[in-house]
């Protein structure tokens, strides 16, 4: 399966995977009814009461969409369909604290679901960046997810610059992405040490408190998504005018910092 789910009776923790390690744990089409399956299936079970994120192997937690992925389009100019928008716990009423655990890459579609959890841990060496511009379509649901977590200029910033750079674990703690740095491969049992402390309290409490912090956040993010179909149609390129400049771009041409 392209998403594991493992659960530990005894802290109340359930594990989520993104299990392509061998494409990144890009997001095929597979892998987002998958995590639909998962978020909702976790709203059911009361043994587990607080839940783990993360990405297999170490080169990435996950590098967006798959671009082999092909998603059917209404052709009406008026109806997008973008199947990342219900790939995230809270877009699936889950209200269980949930905890990112990132190593190597996070990147583009990689926020979609970054940007439902409640904190992140992050191993030194993770990077994040957003290539949308690079390959010429709009950082429009990312980047506003990302303002919720992120000052405006630093998202502006990993936004704009596109695949030319990357923000290193050691600024994304410093900016207040990460919640807390660990050695590298060290992410996962320092998320899990984390949501078992969250597991053990009162879980109406813990429940109600997510939902509360949620409320603060959800007005805004509503209003910048209910924008964001029209500034994709408008400012996208052509598929294949993207397709050219993935091919053409160029192997370790970037700066992190």
């Amino acid at each position: 399966m392209s998403v594991l789910l493992s659960r530990d009776e005894d802290t109340g923790v359930a594990v989520v995977t993104l299990d392509r390690p061998d494409r990144l744990n890009a997001i095929d089409l597979d892998m987002c009814e998958r995590l639909r399956e998962v978020w909702r299936e976790l709203r059911f079970d009361d043994s587990v009461r607080a839940v783990v994120l993360t990405g297999a192997g170490r080169r990435a937690f996950c590098t967006g969409i798959d671009r082999d992925v092909v998603v059917p389009q209404p052709t009406s100019p008026y109806m997008q369909d973008d199947p990342l928008l219900t790939v995230g716990p809270k877009a699936n009423d889950l209200w269980k604290p949930v905890l990112g655990a990132v190593e190597g890459m996070a990147c583009g579609g990689a926020f979609y679901l970054l940007g439902e959890c409640e904190f992140l841990v992050a191993g030194a060496d993770a990077v994040f960046f957003d290539p949308h511009t690079t390959y010429g379509m709009v950082s429009a649901y990312e980047s506003a997810l990302m303002a919720q977590r992120m000052p405006y200029g630093e998202v502006a910033r990993m936004t704009l610059m596109g695949a030319a750079e990357r923000l290193s674990a050691r600024r994304a703690h410093d900016i207040g992405l990460v919640s807390e740095l660990t050695e590298p491969g060290e992410a996962l049992p320092t998320a899990l040490t984390h949501a078992a402390t969250l597991a053990g309290l009162p879980p109406t409490a813990v429940q109600g408190t997510v939902r509360a912090l949620w409320a603060t956040r959800s007005p805004s993010r509503a209003a910048a998504f209910a924008e964001a179909p029209h500034l994709v149609t408008l400012g996208n390129l052509p598929p294949e005018r993207q397709a050219d400049l993935f091919r053409d771009r160029r192997a370790g041409g970037y700066r992190v910092r």
